[in-house]
């Protein structure tokens, strides 16, 4: 169709057209003033399983945005998180290193679980190498907003000392276990600052009285309040971009969705009304809910209306085809606080939930767009992993990348040109008793005793056995003994997170 019958067709004036064609031609040229460095933009859901989304199978959960992701880049359907578990990943992210050498290998609590206890997990050291440090050093301004996992106030971990310009959100992931608190943080070269917000204090750990009725709605508002902090941490993010539209940037955003508690603002339920509920009590742990299946649903499609905003963004400021967007999830699919895996199938084909090294604790979903580099539509079965995220910004962003880390960028892949793209000799994960290796279409899971790490390896061969129901390690010792070499040199000693028989140490200020 030519320029004139176009215009006919779609009713725009000659004149409008014109002002839209120089519009967007303006909008091209400045992304190419700014430079050859693209904006990056990495989104991260918490306990997100393989299969929660539309574009990797999902039927009863909406989420357009995401699926757009995929439609307009690259689908990725043999990646894996970090660690089964929040804070782990998150090392394992920034670090670009598994967690058989990154810092923190598992969840290590600084506090306990309730107001008025120290608030954080482990802190990163001080001298820790970050993805946004090594961007900070290549001119990229950085920022972050939700749940960071990685040191509380006044400790060597805070966000804007691992190298974010600026942070909002929740610093502690016990704290992220309720969406309405009392205060998250921000952080920036200013110093660390509490957010007050409209919320009166509730735990989030509690049951359903026994003397009220679960199925009246009203009985169910104690669990509630005035602000969600998802949404005030996207209007962050938005206020982000808008800042630094000029310059390129580099945007974290770890939302808390879809961790219990079960918690959304009533506009999100509407679509899912009549979905088949029966409600949750509070019996594993969580705060109780009148319709879990229903609240579940609708926190995914909220946080998709999230990135639906941030993709609306940059498309009106003329940085879509200059910035690389990514969407992943830090592990499997959770088994308490009222999630049911079954009934959304959760993690279908994969085995195992969250805490688990089994595929279903581990393989996620990722999904990246880039218009113009990405090829649109695609799908890959490369094997990457989390820690694959540091180098794959870092050669986008033309940055120096460490030699010491366990990431491949994944570039070559996600630009379709394989025949560039390195591999894994194996992917490796350690999560306190269970040992995990990927290698090609092997996978060998190993438990722990408080004795010794000789015990016995499971073997699966993915590509005939993806719910890894069938070890065949009796029937290739010899892969098994190469597995079991790897486990033994993919492992540093760890004083925080050791193995038995090694030295554990208690962390100090």
């Amino acid at each position: 169709m030519d320029r004139r019958s176009f215009i006919k067709l779609s009713g725009v004036s000659a004149a409008a057209f014109c002002m839209q064609g120089c519009a967007a031609t303006s909008m091209s040229k400045l992304s190419k003033a700014r430079g050859s460095k693209p904006n990056i933009v990495y989104i991260m859901a918490d306990d997100l399983g393989y299969s929660e989304l539309g574009c990797y199978g999902q039927e009863k959960i909406k989420t357009p945005n995401i699926d757009r992701i995929a439609k307009q880049g690259v689908k990725f359907t043999q990646h894996y998180s970090g660690s089964p578990v929040c804070a782990p990943t998150r090392s394992t992210l920034l670090e670009g290193k598994h967690t058989g050498h990154s810092f923190v290998r598992s969840n290590y609590e600084l506090g306990g679980w309730e107001r008025g206890n120290r608030e954080g997990q482990l802190p990163l050291p001080a001298d820790t190498v970050t993805l946004p440090k090594l961007l900070k050093k290549a001119g990229y301004t950085t920022g972050a907003m939700g749940k960071w996992g990685l040191g509380g106030p006044d400790t060597s971990g805070e966000p804007h000392k691992q190298g974010f310009d600026y942070f909002y959100g929740y610093l502690c992931q016990r704290q992220a276990h309720n969406y309405y608190p009392t205060h998250l943080w921000k952080d920036s070269a200013a110093g660390l600052e509490k957010v007050e917000l409209d919320n009166e204090y509730f735990s989030a750990h509690q049951r359903f009285p026994k003397d009220k009725n679960p199925n009246d709605p009203e009985n169910y508002e104690q669990y509630s309040g005035n602000d969600y902090a998802p949404d005030l941490m996207t209007e962050e993010a938005l206020k982000f971009v808008k800042r630094n539209k000029d310059n390129p940037f580099f945007l974290y955003l770890p939302y808390t969705i879809p961790h219990v508690a079960l918690q959304v603002p009533e506009d999100s339920l509407e679509q899912y009304e009549g979905m088949e509920d029966d409600p949750y009590l509070g019996d594993q742990a969580y705060l109780p809910n009148r319709t879990p299946h229903a609240t579940y649903a609708a926190m995914i499609t909220r946080m998709d209306d999230y990135v639906g905003k941030v993709m609306d963004l940059l498309e009106k400021l003329g940085l879509e085809e200059n910035t690389l967007i990514m969407f992943s999830s830090d592990n499997g699919t959770t088994f308490n606080g009222g999630c049911d895996a079954d009934f959304f199938d959760s993690v279908e084909p994969l085995r195992g939930l969250k805490c688990s090294v089994y595929e279903g604790g581990i393989r996620v979903p990722l999904v990246a767009k880039w218009p113009g580099r990405i090829p649109a539509g695609t799908t890959t079965d490369h094997i990457s992993a989390i820690w694959d995220v540091l180098p794959t910004c870092t050669a986008a962003a033309g940055a120096p990348t460490p030699d010491d880390i366990s990431g491949i960028s994944m570039l070559p892949t996600m630009l379709s040109k394989d025949e560039k793209q390195k591999k894994h000799e194996y992917l490796y994960w350690e999560y306190n008793r269970q040992i995990a290796v990927r290698m090609g279409k092997w996978k060998a899971v190993r438990r722990r005793t408080d004795k010794t790490v000789d015990t016995p390896i499971k073997l699966y061969n993915l590509e005939k056995d993806i719910d890894e129901s069938d070890n065949v390690a009796d029937k290739h010792p010899e892969v098994v003994a190469k597995i079991k070499k790897i486990m033994k040199e993919a492992h540093t000693p760890s004083e925080y997170f050791p193995f038995p028989g090694e030295p554990r140490k208690k962390w100090t200020e």
